[in-house]
């Protein structure tokens, strides 16, 4: 999601370079995020070749920011009882 989120679109060409995923380990991932409606999909061809990329929905952008708030919240917490 970190990807989606300074990104509008990737194709799953980058998302897996850039990650450094398997292309079953990334499709797995790329599937629950897409289950919980976390990010939209688009396939297409351009030229003879199939080209799918995906777009962080505003769900799924408000899921992260979420997230991203609590990790900050337990750095915190940490942080206040050393």
């Amino acid at each position: 999601m970190s990807v989606l989120m300074v990104e509008d679109r990737v194709d799953f060409n980058t998302l897996k370079e850039t990650l450094q995923l398997t292309d079953g380990n990334l499709a797995s991932h790329l599937r629950a995020l897409e289950d919980a409606e976390y990010l939209r999909v688009e396939k297409q061809f351009v030229g003879r070749k199939p080209q799918t990329t995906y777009q962080a929905t505003e769900a799924g952008r408000e899921a992260f920011k979420n997230h991203l708030d609590a990790l900050e919240q337990l750095i915190l917490s940490n942080r206040q009882n050393e």
